[in-house]
């Protein structure tokens, strides 16, 4: 498949070659044909044996014209013909060779990543959720995705594998034991399920987000191992539905919860064991005189609490919470 693509990315290169030789071909098959008068098949062999220079001898016996013929045939063909052979060969080593450093060098940055992102499928959805990731997060991406093109896509500073991402021993090699988290994006919800099912069983600890393009399938990803389903058509249409009722409020979530320069940021943040928070109450604490941020929610085992003044911090709460980029940054440190 690999040199399939190869031939078709470089037609336009080998596509000279190939017609010269066929014009050559078809100059030695025309000119034994009128000046011995052979027969297609013998003009054929006579044109083959004389470019190849095997020698083998003449199959017809040849005029003085003929003769003159075949040296001049000789001239233009043999040297055409090793001309075009040296210039393949030499297409053909140099692509493998760059293929063979690619991946080398690909293979000894995948052995050093770890907490790293690895994003199976790389179309319209996977490459607008590794640009997000690229802005929010300070961890190296992975991509996986067999059908890109490895000539247009051969960024020395990017981690693509252009492999299966249901093989094993792909996922392996993309460092997926070391991994901190996994996106299934194809836009097939079969392979986003075999590749939760194998990613689960490599790494139990992973947090994983699969895509899905019905809601019917939603409880079979999480059944397979996946810690989010998202389906981008019922994203897509709740978004336009609230773009139309509510525009308004919309544009300001989606202005802080998108990179759009909006100073305003909604974020998560977890209570750890450790917390000087503990068992004290909003009011006690008052992150808002502390730091400025608003406490939105908090998520605590699947349940979503609305915080008042009474509401207790307890270890491993997921606290909604909104602020600029240093109010968030105070949060972090009172906790």
């Amino acid at each position: 498949m690999y040199r399939l693509r190869f031939f078709l990315k470089n037609w336009h290169r080998i596509q000279p070659i190939v017609f010269l030789n066929a014009g050559l071909l078809l100059l030695g098959i025309v000119g034994y044909s009128i000046i011995e008068d052979a027969s297609w098949l013998d003009a054929l062999y006579m044109t083959i044996i004389t470019s190849s220079s095997v020698g083998f001898g003449e199959v017809i016996p040849l005029s003085s014209a003929g003769r003159l013929f075949t040296i001049f045939y000789i001239i233009i063909g043999v040297g055409s013909v090793a001309i075009s052979f040296s210039f393949l060969v030499d297409t053909i080593l140099s692509a493998e060779l760059r293929r063979d450093l690619r991946d080398a060098r690909m293979e000894h940055k995948l052995s050093k990543v770890k907490d790293h992102v690895i994003i199976c499928g790389y179309g319209r959805v996977g490459k607008n959720a590794g640009d997000v990731l690229a802005d929010e997060i300070n961890r190296d991406l992975v991509i996986i995705d067999n059908g890109l093109d490895p000539e247009t896509c051969d960024d020395p500073e990017a981690l693509l594998l252009f492999e299966d991402a249901t093989d094993d021993d792909v996922l392996r090699k993309a460092g997926i034991e070391r991994a901190w988290g996994l996106l299934a994006a194809t836009a097939d919800d079969a392979l986003n399920l075999f590749i939760v099912v194998s990613a689960r069983a490599l790494n139990p600890n992973l947090t994983i987000v699969a895509r899905t393009s019905t809601v019917d399938n939603e409880s079979k990803m999480l059944h397979a191992g996946a810690d989010r389903v998202v389906s981008p058509y019922d994203i897509g249409g709740k978004r336009m539905a609230n773009s139309l009722l509510r525009p308004q409020l919309t544009e300001f979530i989606d202005g802080i919860t998108l990179p759009s320069g909006v100073e305003l940021l909604m974020e998560e943040l977890e209570v750890p064991d450790n917390s000087p928070v503990l068992n004290k109450t909003v009011a006690e604490v008052n992150l808002r005189q502390k730091c400025g941020v608003s406490l939105l929610a908090i998520l605590r085992q699947q349940n979503v609490i609305t915080p008042d003044a009474d509401s207790v911090f307890l270890s491993g709460d997921e606290l909604i919470v909104l602020g600029t980029a240093d109010q968030l940054s105070k949060l972090e440190s009172i906790f």
